[in-house]
Order: C-alpha cells, then structure tokens, then sequence
C-alpha cells in the first residue's frame, strides 16, 4: 500500500507551460524588436485606420461581380490548368532522377552533394521571382511560367522524395541486388515500390501547389489567369476582379478535391 502523501508534496501542483527565465527573457527580446521594426517600417495606428477605410472603398468598387470578358477568363482558367498539369508532369519527372542521385543511401557522398545543392537552390527562391527570370530568358507567356513552377516542383518533390527514400528498409534492397541486377533494377524492384504511395501523395500535393502558384505568377507576365486578374485590375474593372478571384477560389478547390480523390484511390 502507498504512503499517504504528506502536505508538502499535495500543494505542489504542476505547471502545464513552465518557461524557463531565458525563454522569457527571449520573448521579451522578441517583443521589444517588433515594436523598433514596426516603427522602423513607419507603421502607425492612424495610417492603419486609414488603410481600413480604403480597404472598404476598394471593396465596395468589387461588388457586385461582374462576369463579363468571359473569353478572356476561360482563356485564362485553360491556360493555368495547361501550367500546373505541365509543370507537374516534368518536374516530377526530373525530380525523381534527382532524388535518387540525392539519397545517401544509394549514391556516395561525392554525388549527392552537389545534388543537393541543386535542389537546396531550386527550393531557395519564390515561384514569383523565378518566373522573372524566365520571362527575362524565354519571354513574357505561360512558357516562363511552366519553367518556374518546374523548378519549384524539383526543389519540393525532390527533397521530400530523397528524404523518403533515405528511410527505406535495405533488405529488399539487398535481396535484389543479390540476384545480380544492375542499378535501373535495384531502384525499379527495391526502391520504387517501397516509396510509390508516398510519391502519389508528393505529387497530388505538388500539382495543388502549382495550381494555386499558376494563378500567381501570371501577375507579372507569366501567363495564367493571373494575367487576366492583373489587366483587369489595371483597368480598374473591379468587378470583373472580384469575378476573377471566384473563378481562382473555385479552381483551387476542384484542385483540392482532385487532389483528395488522388489519395483516396491510391489509398495515401
């Protein structure tokens, strides 16, 4: 039988969020730098009440929608699905040699090294940025926009894959390379099939992501419906803005359900 508690131990009563005084010394040190960066940023309460009430005005111009130029919006909705299926397909299939000359388990240190350093550099930099430089080499349309949304899907797929690869168990491995296959058929027999259900979920995920960014990086000229939204908005057509982003939103969803339905029959 336990010994009864005595009074001490019984008024102790654990803390759920204990911090330690060096955590809060940080919080404190947190706190005070936001202040300095807000008023370093010119940040006041009367030009944020300001910015409340234009904010309302601009969305008052926006309703009702107008769903009008309704070529230039289905052009626009066809050219971005085209971008992110696209976009999709190559990256993945280039982020997939790439992962697996980046898996350190399979390949030595003096070529997984500068893999990752590719992939490290294709993940470094927003869609938006990179389409810029795109548009800069190949010109302004949906072409640089399938270019930057690639090199995103090799720096996101590539990574998650490698890593996915790397925690695979080597005995399959092992085994096949015990009948005496060659290097194609220890990763078609012994690393594929271990890592194909978490590439599906890789890939749903990426061609969600590229959907949403192809509506994004049109905006500065890299085709899509972001074009559509950003001429319109330079006509002050902002009903026809609002319509736009409708039409986004609806997109992103069917993306997601798509997305969904993916995982559900690969069972993800």
């Amino acid at each position: 039988m336990n010994a009864p508690q005595s009074a001490a131990d019984a008024a102790v009563v654990p803390t759920p969020f204990k911090t330690s005084t060096g955590f809060k010394l940080a919080m404190l040190a947190l706190v005070v730098y936001a202040v300095y960066a807000m008023g370093q940023l010119g940040f006041s309460w009367g030009r944020f009440v300001t910015g409340l009430d234009n904010g309302a005005v601009f969305l008052g111009r926006m309703f009702p929608p107008r769903f009008t130029h309704m070529d230039q919006l289905e052009r626009g909705i066809i050219e971005s699905l085209e971008m992110a299926v696209l976009s999709t397909f190559f990256g993945v299939l280039l982020a997939l040699p790439i992962a697996i000359l980046g898996a350190r388990n399979l390949m030595p240190v003096w070529v997984t090294w500068p893999v990752r350093i590719v992939v490290t550099l294709c993940r470094a930099f927003n869609p938006v940025i990179v389409g810029i430089i795109f548009i800069k080499a190949v010109g302004f349309g949906a072409l640089a926009g399938i270019l930057a949304l690639m090199v995103s899907a090799i720096g996101f797929v590539g990574k998650l894959f490698m890593e996915a690869i790397e925690e695979i168990s080597m005995k399959q491995i092992e085994a096949v390379r015990a009948t005496g296959a060659g290097f194609m058929s220890v990763v078609a027999y012994g690393v594929i099939p271990q890592v194909f259900s978490r590439l599906v979920g890789f890939c749903s995920y990426q061609f969600d992501a590229n959907l949403r960014n192809s509506t994004m990086i049109g905006i500065v000229g890299a085709g899509g419906v972001g074009s559509t939204l950003f001429n319109a908005y330079q006509r002050f057509e902002y009903d026809f803005v609002l319509a736009i982003l409708i039409s986004i939103i609806l997109i992103v969803l069917a993306g997601e359900m798509l997305s969904i339905l993916v995982k559900r029959i690969f069972d993800v």
